[in-house]
């Protein structure tokens, strides 16, 4: 009788994150900057479904996983940015962690707890830590400076919203937006992920070196040098 395979175990640096689209965009901007490769992206599943409640109902066990090192937690603020802030203060606290500030850190938080028995752990809230938004604006930021296609398709989806004429929510008005821009590209409707690859999207802005910092300080990582 074949023997019973174990359950693999977790890796001990790991990186939380909604969805796949998370995962590929910052896996991109993990390669343009040429962060070694220490931490797995992970998208934690529920019955099937992803997203933060998924993540959040996941996190006590997960934190417990006996060979853990560090944990980092991407989610989006959406439109209560001190809310998600405080539905995750309230999760991390009720396992073990203190000294949580009140809000978010503009460059993303990372906490070596005292008791050895509690991982390393980060949060970034996209998308930067101090605005309502989800990962299409993080994204959004990306779209190179001056570009002239940028403005007309934000002038196209308020025409559209302003006449009732949008079929999809306002809050998901940020997708729109990313989305449409990318459908006008030289490879039209590129995947966010694809588009950083392709350096249709830049990674020199500002919230792009902010957010790869926070992941260097969190992993304590050294980027390789450039070949």
């Amino acid at each position: 009788m074949p023997k019973a395979r174990k359950p693999p175990q977790s890796k001990p640096q790991q990186l939380l994150v909604e969805g796949k689209n998370d995962r590929h965009v910052i896996w991109a901007l993990c390669q343009q900057y040429q962060l070694p490769e220490t931490f797995s992206v992970e998208v934690p599943q529920e019955e099937g479904t992803e997203g933060v409640e998924a993540l959040l109902n996941g996190l006590p066990e997960r934190l417990k996983a006996e060979n853990l090192r560090t944990l980092g937690i991407v989610v989006d603020a959406d439109r209560n940015l001190s809310g998600r802030w405080q539905s995750l203060k309230d999760k991390l606290s009720s396992i073990g962690y203190r000294d949580i500030p009140q809000s978010p850190p503009p460059e993303g938080w990372v906490c070596t707890p005292s008791d050895p028995y509690l991982p390393r752990v980060g949060v970034w809230l996209m998308p930067n830590n101090q605005l309502p938004g989800m990962l299409e604006d993080f994204v959004a930021y990306l779209i190179p400076p001056g570009d002239t296609l940028h403005p007309k398709a934000e002038a196209i989806l308020q025409e559209l919203e302003q006449a009732g004429l949008n079929r999809y929510t306002l809050i998901h008005h940020p997708k729109a937006l990313i989305h449409t821009w990318l459908a006008w590209q030289k490879t039209p409707a590129m995947p966010m992920g694809q588009a950083i690859t392709a350096q249709v999207l830049s990674c020199d802005c500002p919230i792009a070196l902010i957010f790869i910092e926070w992941l260097k300080h969190l992993f304590e990582l050294i980027a390789r040098s450039a070949e």
